[in-house]
């Protein structure tokens, strides 16, 4: 049937295609690769590949299944399809098209129903480790349960643990490599012994249902002819012995992925197979998609230039991107003394853009570890913009810090003497914490252990700071801060900036990207020391980058805290990307200039002419020990007037200006905006919606 333009149905779904896209929606028989880029419409790609082979009747769409690795994005696909007027076409994660068949299939062969799926490990891996005798907490339970799932997924069972353990470089912390095989075991007789599969054990199940019943391999076989898999550079060798069951024979199957966006290797995933599909299959066909519509040309280049200094097989083999939107503007480098002083650059470059017109939705802050946003969530809601923490609990609301919080709240009620007589706040803190794990040197490996560290190491650090700004705090006021933040962290959140770990980014994208805390330690991670794990890490700065549309911001810290010695640099993986002519990437600093650009950007007390290392000195503009000038009748009315502007707004009172920023004011009492914009903690979404009523209080002083 052709259209009143002479155009068939099947020929228009190809109009809308790059002349590469078209090359994967028209090549419908045999084995097909498809290196897709980032942003380079590798969904449109396959949605329409597999509407052009229903349209032009090579398909029958009951017959074709698509997998891919997320709910979301077998959502999106099966959404594109029905746009493209295709219904019928079975569009899956891996598991859940693993679930469908064995459910069907285990009732015919065993003559009982499939058992049921356990809704968490944990349990039975409790119970697995008190067989052996081994003392847990949930922490480690995490860690032996995560452990479980890679070994499942790679195809290695509790008797092959130990050595394929040690060629992969596999870590639990605090548990040798004999301990966990033998939990393992335990967890595998516990599981059968209360007739229940876990996650992993669904694709295990169909896996030996295909494998030893001809009759549903055939079955199977029957049902599906063509085959899509989407991010393939992600799938485990189960998953992989799952495909190879389901084609048989046959090569009707069309892969896409992208070698250098492969950054799940530490769960399973293994790029070999994307890397190898053309030694299994050597009729296939390749397709490189390179025309990028994501990103522009700005973002592209930075892209391209990390990718291109990694000397990997994965890196190496992907695509070198071709930018396809206007140009935009520059990619910043930005270095900053400390993580306080870096939080509070991002919190102000947020409000400006949100100012200019960027919606908050489409702002992304994205970190390597989780333990980082609390400094972006704090800096955040002092700035009073509204934020979503994607993939991972709140800091505060993380189970260590609530327990770290109990604990401390315990130590300040019985006044224990080893926090009463340690020499500051900072020391009282790390005491309490070592009874929630806490130690100085972090656990070994990654996985949950890991990040229980950094979360109370997060802690130990913020307690630093307030033992910094004021040498006689307590306990209490470590509490009382955390309490401050927490509350502040509360705040209305609907339409906010997204902070996410640059795992959790991979497959979104927003018109702005801060890629923050980019020095060696970090990103790459400390413990990442093999050439294979560095080069993923390489990667995951490159999916960072590949987010964003317009607006590429990449920053770093030469210090943790205030004051602390500037011991660190940019990331090994900025070398040769950021621009010549910069000093560690802080922009129009001339190289070997950066010394004279971090002693002009010390800030030094008004009153001695000491610098200042805490936030909220530098806020003040004066040591917390040198006289105030403070206005205290000011103070105090400026205090009401934010009372009733945060509860006119329904916020937190530290989300309208907190009491550092207050006394600034007070002892200040600027009398124009030009002096109260000159203040710390004062911006201009903040002069804004407050200058007039400030102004008015500071004048109502002086009379």
């Amino acid at each position: 049937m052709r259209s009143t333009a002479g155009v068939t149905p099947a020929e228009a779904v190809l109009e809308a295609l790059d002349p590469e896209q078209q090359a994967v929606a028209t090549t419908l028989t045999g084995p097909v690769c498809v290196i897709a880029g980032a942003g380079t419409g590798k969904t449109r790609a396959i949605t329409h590949r597999i509407a052009y082979g229903v349209l032009s009747g090579r398909y029958d769409p009951h017959r074709v299944l698509a997998v891919t690795f997320t709910t979301r994005a077998a959502g999106e696909m099966r959404g594109r399809l029905r746009v493209l007027g295709i219904g019928g076409v079975q569009a899956r994660t891996f598991h859940s098209a693993a679930l469908r068949q064995a459910r069907y299939f285990w009732p015919q062969v065993t003559g009982r129903e499939l058992p049921a799926v356990t809704d968490s490990k944990l349990p039975l891996v409790g119970a697995a480790a008190n067989r052996c005798r081994l003392r847990t907490d949930r922490t480690l339970l995490r860690d032996l349960a995560s452990e479980i799932e890679w070994a499942k997924v790679t195809n290695v069972g509790a008797d092959a643990y130990v050595p394929a353990a040690a060629a992969a470089g596999r870590v639990v912390a605090g548990v040798d490599a004999d301990t966990v095989a033998r939990v393992y075991a335990a967890y595998d007789e516990s599981k059968t012994e209360r007739g229940l599969l876990d996650f992993e054990d669904i694709l295990l199940a169909a896996v030996g249902l295909l494998a030893t019943e001809p009759g549903v391999a055939e079955a199977v076989r029957a049902q599906y002819h063509q085959f899509v898999v989407d991010e393939y550079q992600d799938v485990s060798p189960v998953q992989q012995k799952l495909l190879e069951l389901w084609l048989g024979d046959r090569d009707d199957v069309c892969v896409v992925g992208d070698p250098a966006q492969t950054i799940y290797s530490f769960a399973g995933a293994s790029a070999e197979f994307l890397g190898g599909f053309p030694k299994r299959f050597p009729a296939a066909q390749i397709v490189r998609l390179v025309r990028d519509y994501r990103s522009t040309p700005q973002v592209v280049a930075t892209a391209n230039a990390i990718v291109a200094r990694g000397d990997d097989a994965a890196t190496r083999t992907g695509v070198r991107l071709q930018a396809q939107r206007p140009s935009g503007p520059e990619v910043t480098f930005a270095e900053h003394p400390d993580e306080v002083a870096e939080a509070g650059w991002l919190a102000g470059e947020v409000a400006r853009l949100m100012e200019k017109g960027t919606p908050a939705r489409e702002i992304a802050v994205l970190y390597r570890v989780n333990a980082q946003s609390e400094a972006y969530e704090d800096a955040l809601a002092a700035t009073g913009v509204p934020y979503v923490v994607r993939g991972a609990e709140r800091f505060f609301e993380r189970a260590e810090v609530r327990q770290a919080a109990m604990l401390l709240r315990a130590a300040v009620r019985s006044g224990d003497p080893a926090t009463r007589d340690a020499p500051d706040a900072a020391a009282a803190t790390s005491a309490v914490l070592t009874a929630a794990g806490w130690s100085t040197s972090p656990p070994a490996g990654a996985g949950a252990a890991r990040e229980r560290w950094e979360s109370l190491a997060a802690l130990v650090a913020l307690a630093a700071e307030v033992a910094a700004s004021n040498p006689d705090a307590g306990l209490a006021d470590v509490l009382a801060e955390l309490d401050r933040r927490a509350a502040a962290q509360h705040a209305p959140v609907a339409d906010g900036v997204t902070l996410a770990s640059l795992h959790a980014a991979k497959g979104l994208e927003w018109d702005a990207v801060f890629v923050v805390g980019c020095h060696d330690g970090t990103l790459p991670i400390s413990y990442a020391d093999t050439p294979a794990q560095l080069a993923e890490e390489r990667r995951l700065l490159y999916v960072g980058v590949t987010r964003a549309r317009q607006w590429l911001r990449i920053s770093w810290s030469l210090a943790r805290t205030p004051g602390a010695r500037p011991n660190r640099g940019p990331s090994r993986f900025l070398a040769g990307v950021r621009p010549a002519g910069t000093a560690r990437g802080t922009p129009g600093v001339e190289p070997g200039s950066t010394r004279r650009a971090m002693s002009r950007s010390v800030t030094r007390c008004r009153v001695c002419g000491a610098p200042l290392s805490s936030a909220a000195e530098r806020k003040l503009r004066r040591c917390a020990g040198c006289p105030s000038s403070v206005d205290k009748a000011l103070f105090d009315r400026l205090r009401t007037w934010r009372l009733v502007r945060a509860q006119e707004q329904k916020v937190p009172a530290y989300v309208v200006f907190t009491d550092a920023t207050l006394t600034a004011i007070a002892e200040a009492r600027p009398a124009d905006e030009n002096a109260l914009a000159a203040l710390p903690g004062v911006g201009r979404t903040k002069l804004e919606r407050y200058g007039a009523d400030v102004l008015e209080l500071c004048r109502a002083a002086e009379q």
